[in-house]
């Protein structure tokens, strides 16, 4: 790795302590921008091309243009990570509206900026071995007629907000409800539960991640039947397993949830089977874009 981490701003890549963007910038005004987090594991970018997708997807929601095509954005991104010379990262990319030279909300006359950061991988598994702890929070999810879930934008206060209260009750993480009281997902993860063999996550209101995507493909290699639903708490009080799921925190078994015990309180069969052919695909490097030899 880098003596200081090396990161790409305003254009070109720096060292960590030069990046700079503009106390204007709308990002940091008002929340507004999108990004993206990938992971790098054994010299490779796991399906980088469906967290472009996203990206891009993304940007034409909320009305901003990439600076850069979608081949750069390639290159750039197994740049950051060569440079840094990780095999295993957190890889992070930010799109900020930019700065027009006022601190007014109007985004006329704002040029985007595209920010990218590779920092070695952030392990995010329970704090033992049985699983997570999670509370439901008070804050809900808004609705996505108030701000589309799809979008994975800048603004995650309602998520920090969610986090403190699980900080405050001295639990690992918090599940949260959509205005209906349906499980929407956790800050940062999509959620999954289990019975009688069958697996089921919800389908409203969450970011659709690509980690989601790949235990779902998992489960029907495996004969797991599973289908995007409309889930209860209870759905998750009755549970025989539940975990959660992310780019940088993979397949993270839960154990309790609102002072009730998931199944018996450990990992089971399913979440077992699924997190070791998600490992497997990560280890395969089939569904990654090679960093090692890239010549960048």
């Amino acid at each position: 790795m880098a003596s200081e981490p090396i990161i790409y701003v305003n254009g070109e890549f720096v060292e960590q302590s030069q990046a700079r963007i503009s106390v204007m910038d709308h990002a940091v005004l008002y929340g507004d921008g999108v990004f993206e987090t990938v992971l790098a594991w054994n010299g490779g970018i796991f399906r980088l091309d469906a967290h472009i997708d996203r990206f891009l997807r993304s940007c034409k929601a909320v009305g901003m243009a990439s600076p850069v095509d979608r081949a750069a954005l390639t290159r750039l991104l197994v740049e950051a990570v060569h440079r840094n010379a990780l095999d295993n990262a957190y890889v992070k990319w930010i799109l900020t509206r930019g700065s027009n030279g006022t601190p007014l909300m109007d985004p006329e006359g704002c040029v985007p900026n595209l920010i990218i950061l590779a920092k070695p991988y952030i392990h995010r598994g329970p704090t033992g071995a049985a699983g997570l702890r999670m509370k439901t929070a008070a804050i809900r999810r808004p609705s996505g007629q108030v701000l589309d879930a799809h979008i994975k934008s800048l603004n995650y206060l309602n998520f920090v907000l969610a986090k403190l209260e699980a900080k405050a009750a001295k639990v690992d993480h918090c599940l949260m409800l959509d205005l209906s009281g349906r499980i929407c997902e956790a800050p940062g993860f999509n959620v999954f539960v289990a019975a009688d063999g069958r697996l089921r996550t919800p389908r409203h209101d969450i970011l659709e991640g690509v980690t989601r995507a790949a235990v779902m493909d998992l489960a029907a290699e495996a004969g797991i039947a599973c289908a995007a639903d409309d889930l209860e708490l209870y759905d998750a009080y009755t549970a025989d397993e539940m975990f959660i799921t992310s780019t940088a925190g993979g397949l993270i078994p839960v154990m309790e949830l609102d002072g009730r015990i998931i199944g018996n309180g450990r990992p089971g069969p399913v979440f077992a089977r699924l997190a070791q052919g998600y490992m497997g695909l990560l280890e395969s490097g089939r569904e990654s874009t090679p960093v090692r030899g890239s010549g960048a």
